[in-house]
């Protein structure tokens, strides 16, 4: 089983990347040949700064080995490394709808946020992400909720061209956890956890120091009353519930009936210990490895020749199908 997925190298990773995402990722590679990307390509379809894109492809880098991902037993690499990703996204586009891009709900609501141009890399994003993952012939696509739409389109994508050109890319799935998918931000509880939140105050940072989790946790908002449980009326009280369950590898369920009765404060000041035992362990390795970027960079250069070992011949036998190029 192959397994891929990409990570944006942009702001500083927080909680919700860590649980919806990165903590997959680690437990990924002892399910099949996982292939992890910091997709700088992807980052470049909104305003951004090059040389701190550069610094943030190291950041991220840092953090995903930090956390676990053993350069060893995983593929980790830069897509910018990858042309076969660039490629397959204009031969793709081919097979891919315009109305699907058109409702795609992150190009809706990013572009409606940008004040001066709305590129057309920001509406082709789902197909460079499609491209991303059918060029591995990938099985399973661990995501956070928020991406759930994109795989869908993968999956249509590849459908679409086996269709036509013959059965040569392999149908992927998302594979979203049940609890922790979707973190949500602890002041505004209705809206996820997001690196480009308007305040800090509600997103905790994997590289914060401990005592700006406790004061951000038990600063969270919540919800009127004391009851310690799940509702659709209580998403402040839910977000903490589901955050806690995640760290200690329990239900929901069962964090309810440990704290409900126990009021806020006490359930507050768990969450924000479990929180920072959580992720101290990342943030030290993290200091250790970032200032090697020559180390970091060997990484993702060794990481990319593999991906290209892979992605080439596939890559080959698609623009065969196609027609695109001269003949084999």
């Amino acid at each position: 089983m192959r397994i891929f997925s990409g990570i944006q190298p942009t702001g500083s990773k927080h909680l919700g990347n860590y649980i919806g995402a990165i903590r997959q990722y680690v437990e990924g590679q002892d399910r099949g040949e996982a292939i992890y990307c910091v997709v700088d390509a992807h980052a470049i379809t909104v305003n951004y700064d090059p040389k701190e894109l550069r610094r943030s492809v190291y950041d991220t880098a840092a953090i995903l080995v930090a956390a676990g991902l053993d350069p060893d037993r995983c593929i980790l690499f830069r897509q910018g490394d990858v042309n076969e990703h660039t490629e397959l996204t204009w031969l793709l586009s081919a097979v891919t709808a315009k109305g699907d891009l058109e409702r795609m709900t992150q190009y809706k609501d990013k572009s409606a946020k940008q004040r001066e141009l709305v590129s057309a890399a920001l509406f082709f994003y789902p197909v460079l992400m499609a491209a991303d993952i059918l060029a591995y012939r990938t099985d399973e696509v661990p995501v956070g909720e928020d991406q759930r739409q994109h795989v869908e389109l993968a999956r249509d994508i590849a459908e679409r061209f086996n269709a036509r050109f013959g059965e040569l890319l392999v149908v992927p799935r998302a594979v979203i956890p049940e609890t922790g998918a979707r973190i949500m931000d602890l002041q505004d509880p209705t809206s996820k956890m997001s690196t480009t939140a308007s305040s800090d105050a509600g997103v905790v940072r994997v590289l914060d120091e401990p005592a700006a989790i406790v004061k951000k946790v038990k600063s969270a908002v919540t919800d009127s009353g004391s009851d310690v449980m799940r509702a659709p009326d209580k998403p402040g009280i839910t977000n903490l519930i589901d955050i806690l369950a995640v760290i200690r590898g329990q239900e929901p369920g069962q964090v309810e009936g440990e704290f409900n009765g126990s009021g806020y404060g006490h359930f507050k000041q768990t969450v924000a210990d479990a929180v920072v035992d959580y992720l101290a362990p990342v943030r030290e390795r993290y200091n250790e490895l970032r200032p090697d970027e020559a180390a970091l960079e060997e990484i993702l250069e060794k990481g990319a020749e593999k991906a290209r070992a892979i992605a080439v011949p596939i890559l080959a036998e698609v623009r065969q199908a196609m027609g695109v190029g001269p003949p084999a």
